[in-house]
């Protein structure tokens, strides 16, 4: 796994659960307390064990988990604007997704994400299909997806039809286009912290 993706998963653990939780999960994996390297490549095996050990000492299911990770993900401003730049309202995003895995790579070449396919059943029913051999992508896009329709200001129903741990299919029902009003977004001036 991608050292990016191990580290993006520690960073939510330290800035959401705080030092101890995550120094307590690195020694039950076998990690050093200073984690992963954003550009290293690391062995599925213990980016797996990472997550089983967080979710046993937080007692929550990995898929939840996994969500949060996503939503905590859209809360990180370069990658919010990645996301942003698919559309100008929450349904062209849904349908710059395909895109997605290459403007990654843009970013960073050695990053692979898996392919992902949207399929219109209506004007406002969605099927979103992850293709992958490693379970967790899911997960973390049911997250990524929720927090993406609070951006934009929508509100949708985002759920799947099995453990999102077992699945690659993610249903997306837009309720409303225009429900809140969305996070300030402007292609041509990134907000300043």
């Amino acid at each position: 796994m991608h050292g990016l993706i191990n580290r993006s998963f520690q960073c939510f653990l330290r800035e959401t659960y705080g030092e101890r939780l995550w120094t307590s999960v690195a020694e039950a994996s076998g990690l050093p307390p200073e984690g992963f390297e954003a550009m290293m490549t690391y062995d599925d095996g213990l980016t797996y064990a990472v997550i089983a050990s967080a979710s046993n000492a937080l007692a929550k299911p990995r898929d939840a988990l996994l969500e949060d990770l996503g939503s905590f993900l859209v809360s990180i401003e370069p990658l919010r604007r990645l996301l942003r730049f698919g559309g100008a309202d929450y349904v062209e995003f849904l349908h710059s997704l395909d895109e997605l895995p290459d403007r990654v790579q843009l970013a960073l070449p050695d990053l692979v994400l898996p392919d992902l396919v949207l399929t219109p059943i209506s004007d406002t029913r969605f099927e979103l299909t992850i293709h992958s051999d490693q379970p967790g992508y899911v997960p973390a896009f049911v997250g990524i997806l929720r927090a993406m329709a609070d951006d934009y200001g929508a509100l949708a129903l985002i759920d799947t039809r099995d453990s999102v741990w077992m699945t690659n299919k993610i249903g997306i029902e837009l309720l409303q286009k225009r429900f809140a009003s969305g996070r300030a977004f402007d292609l041509t001036h990134p907000e300043v912290a």
